[in-house]
């Protein structure tokens, strides 16, 4: 059995700096029929749980820690018995939805790092820190599959949104010139939020 990529796109909130948007995100799960990987927990739990269809959940990945993103993860965690990966430079982020140290704080289970390679189905997922949108920003990318999920970091169209605390807009391009813009031009892109693009397409969207 091969790996595949899944999709839906679920509806909720972001709220960050005092404001609350009302957003739809993608729900991302990558496996074979037998187990996989979710990437991000926005939103609804079931709707996640439709998308990986009775597979064995092998970890819930986390593009960053807004709160459309990881909302849901300790719930998801829960029903599947898998653990939630996060770059731990996006703890600031994660406690503004899911507290700190103190008691009763649910907190993630592993810590992500540039570099680091998750396979599941076969297929290896690359951890690519992408700092910009948030400061644990990551991408993920499958050679194998010939694409790589960008979470809020690219979009068709362009960089993420860098308006907001712990972002910045310098780094985000930098971190899409020098991490994204290196992966071959056919390479699919799988966004947070939107339609998907390709790496070749967005070499001129970056302003």
């Amino acid at each position: 059995m091969s790996a595949r990529v899944d999709h839906a796109v679920v509806s909720g909130t972001f709220s960050l700096d005092g404001e609350t948007f009302d957003v739809d995100n993608n729900v991302w799960v990558v496996g074979d029929d037998e187990q996989c990987v979710v990437i991000d927990a926005p939103h609804d739990v079931d709707a996640i749980m439709a998308v990986v269809a009775g597979r064995a959940v092998k970890a819930i990945v986390c593009t960053h820690a807004h709160d459309d993103h990881v909302r849901v993860a300790p719930a998801l965690r829960e029903r599947t018995g898998a653990p939630i990966l996060l770059h731990p430079a996006d703890r600031p982020l994660w406690e503004l939805t899911h507290g700190g140290d103190e008691e009763g704080a649910e907190l993630w289970d592993v810590d992500l790092s540039d570099g680091q390679s998750i396979t599941v189905g076969g297929a290896a997922m690359t951890v690519l820190h992408t700092p910009g949108h948030a400061p644990g920003a990551v991408c993920l990318y499958v050679h194998d599959l010939g694409c790589v999920f960008t979470g809020d970091t690219l979009f068709e169209g362009g960089p993420g949104a860098t308006g907001r605390s712990f972002s910045d807009a310098d780094l985000i391009v930098d971190s899409i010139r020098s991490r994204l813009l290196a992966l071959p031009d056919e390479t699919v892109v799988h966004t947070g939020h939107g339609p998907d693009t390709t790496i070749g397409a967005e070499r001129d969207n970056l302003g």
